[in-house]
């Protein structure tokens, strides 16, 4: 898991298509030659037990009392996919299913340039055990989810992963 993320208001963070090329494997484990500290993570959803339409999964750290996506540094020349899928596995106890890959977010944190990948996955096996990293999970509606969010830099990935899900698997009207 990735330390706390400090954002500076006065940087702007784009989302844009990640390039694929991972980090070299000269990098360290988090960072790539030039400095940046590589991440990458997944917008965890699944259908909802409980009303039609699907949720989305949020993890908090109370090490830092946030809510955000599952998501960590990659281990030194892991595949970011890869990296995502660890990373939501433990933090959340699930296993997922790849889908297309989410606008990248790049900000700063604790002043050094950092970059996480995402991609959408649905959750199919598993079950949350609370950890010292990620004390609670929530499954969430989109809006709710959205708003839960506590880095607006998260939030319109909730809106990317409904973009790419196939017709009848989004929330209904």
């Amino acid at each position: 898991m990735d330390p706390a993320e400090h954002q500076d208001p006065a940087i702007a963070a784009s989302t844009a298509p990640a390039s694929p090329a991972p980090a070299p494997a000269s990098a360290s484990a988090s960072a790539s030659a030039d400095g940046t500290v590589r991440a990458a993570g997944c917008v965890l959803w699944r259908r909802s037990p409980r009303s039609p339409g699907l949720e989305i999964c949020l993890v908090h750290r109370p090490k830092y009392d946030d809510w955000s996506h599952p998501k960590g540094k990659l281990e030194r020349g892991e595949d970011p996919l890869a990296g995502a899928l660890r990373e939501v596995a433990e933090e959340t106890g699930y296993a997922a299913a790849p889908g297309a890959e989410l606008p990248t977010v790049r900000y700063l944190s604790d002043g050094r340039p950092k970059e996480v990948r995402y991609w959408a996955a649905a959750a199919t096996t598993g079950a949350f055990a609370p950890s010292d990293e990620v004390d609670r999970i929530l499954w969430l509606a989109p809006d709710e989810a959205r708003a839960r969010l506590t880095r607006p830099l998260d939030r319109p990935l909730v809106d990317a992963l409904l973009a790419t899900l196939p017709p009848g698997t989004g929330p209904c009207p």
